[in-house]
């Protein structure tokens, strides 16, 4: 089950964490989010993305996007573009013209279970991803023994959540497929969550 957004509140980094998780990482890359906590990652991208000016939307295919949750992380409700589409293939062809605009640095799509994104946009949107230096981060419900999207996938992440405290979370993100760092790294913050479940 997809988890709600909890990046309520970030707190610091444990002293463990050898990686990083910023827009910075994924720009110029097509990138596959999985596991648990991935709402709350991609939005913690979303913050990223906006703290260096650049725009971000964020494409929903029958998502758990919650707008409080995320404006109460840090979003800027008022410069993200919040595309919902029906099916992965609209998805596709709204990220396709979302990056081509040249005028978003980040582009979240949130996919289903079943998704299906063509290979020919996977293709073109690398390229433009490239071409802009802008991020397109696909958010799946693959399991790490699933076969990701595509080989064009540039980075495959998978994400683990575990109550640490009460009302506190520790986000786990582990690689199964980096092409320019490789897989030995992993990444690991803290979030508060949502007052509903403190």
């Amino acid at each position: 089950m997809r988890d709600a957004t909890w990046g309520i509140l970030s707190l610091p980094n444990p002293p463990s964490e050898v990686g990083t998780w910023s827009f910075e990482e994924v720009r110029g890359r097509l990138v596959q989010v999985s596991g648990e906590g991935t709402l709350t990652l991609a939005t913690q991208l979303v913050v990223d993305a906006q703290r260096t000016g650049e725009l971000a939307a964020w494409v929903c295919v029958q998502s758990d996007f919650y707008p409080p949750d995320v404006a109460t992380s840090g979003v800027d409700l008022d410069s993200l573009v919040v595309v919902r589409v029906q099916d992965a293939r609209a998805a596709a062809r709204a990220a396709d013209r979302l990056v081509r605009s040249g005028g978003f640095g980040l582009v979240v799509v949130d996919l289903t279970a079943d998704a299906e994104f063509p290979l020919a946009v996977q293709s073109r949107l690398v390229g433009l991803a490239q071409r802009h230096e802008a991020a397109v981060v696909c958010l799946t419900r693959a399991s790490p023994e699933d076969p990701s999207l595509s080989p064009l996938v540039s980075l495959r992440v998978h994400g683990r959540r575990a109550r640490v405290a009460a009302g506190v979370f520790r986000c786990v993100l582990e690689p199964l497929r980096d092409k320019r760092r490789g897989t030995s790294w992993t990444f690991q913050k803290d979030y508060g969550g949502p007052a509903g479940v403190r």
